[in-house]
């Protein structure tokens, strides 16, 4: 598979994250989603997600690869990290955490995705395709909570253009760099899964569940039968 056409699907994977801060900022669908509780269902959905990309994508990767004294360290370093971010992120008043925990999952999702180009294995159809659909509900969660904050529309958009661009440049290093270095790719993975998984139990669904008592939490049942179904499928 040539480096255009896996920079093109990671660039189109993550082009899906502004199409859903753009759902996210029409104020016929945000009140359409207020009304019916949508807003704390997609959080769940994306927490969710997340979850998935943990469980079936980035720890399997990261085990299989790295010993358990380093995947230990990686993991819990990852958890330690984004404990201090995010309660610097806290005390400054942020609401970036979901923002946060969609990076740490489309980075090196979009790293494996230029990994196994370089194999020439097909699969990164597949998988450029669920990183997309996953990304949607995660980008609609964080532009919501980030725009509920207070930020500037003008800023928000700025920010959510220039996100997918991540994607190519992950891509181009998963191309060239990892594709040879599965312990590298694998600690890395395990340091994003620790972050990721301290981020959805502190800050997204927490904050999700505050919002509405009722059906949203099926939301994150949702999003890890979305990341199960695609794996199956990947594999």
């Amino acid at each position: 598979m040539t480096l255009t056409l896996t920079l093109s699907l990671a660039l189109a994977a993550g082009l899906s994250i502004p199409v859903g801060a753009l759902i996210s900022s029409s104020v016929s669908l945000r009140s359409i989603c207020l009304q019916h509780d949508l807003d704390s269902f997609v959080s769940y959905f994306g927490g969710g997600a997340l979850l998935a990309a943990i469980a079936l994508v980035l720890l399997p990767y990261g085990i299989e690869y790295v010993s358990v004294l380093s995947a230990s360290f990686a993991f819990l370093m990852g958890g330690l990290v984004f404990w201090q971010l995010d309660s610097r992120l806290k005390r400054s008043g942020s609401t970036a955490s979901q923002f946060i925990g969609m990076l740490l999952d489309f980075i090196p999702e979009a790293m494996l995705l230029g990994a196994a180009a370089a194999t020439g294995s097909n699969i990164v159809y597949l998988l450029a395709l669920m990183i997309a659909l996953q990304n949607m509900p995660e980008g609609f969660a964080a532009y919501h909570d980030m725009h509920g904050s207070g930020k500037s529309q003008g800023w928000l958009w700025l920010l959510f253009l220039v996100i997918p661009l991540v994607g190519p440049l992950a891509a181009w290093l998963g191309f060239f760099r990892l594709s040879t270095s599965n312990e590298t790719l694998g600690v890395l993975m395990l340091f994003c899964s620790g972050g990721i998984l301290y981020l959805i139990f502190d800050d997204i669904a927490p904050r999700a569940h505050l919002k509405h008592r009722d059906f949203p939490a099926i939301g994150a049942v949702s999003g890890f039968l979305l990341g199960l179904v695609g794996t199956m499928l990947i594999h």
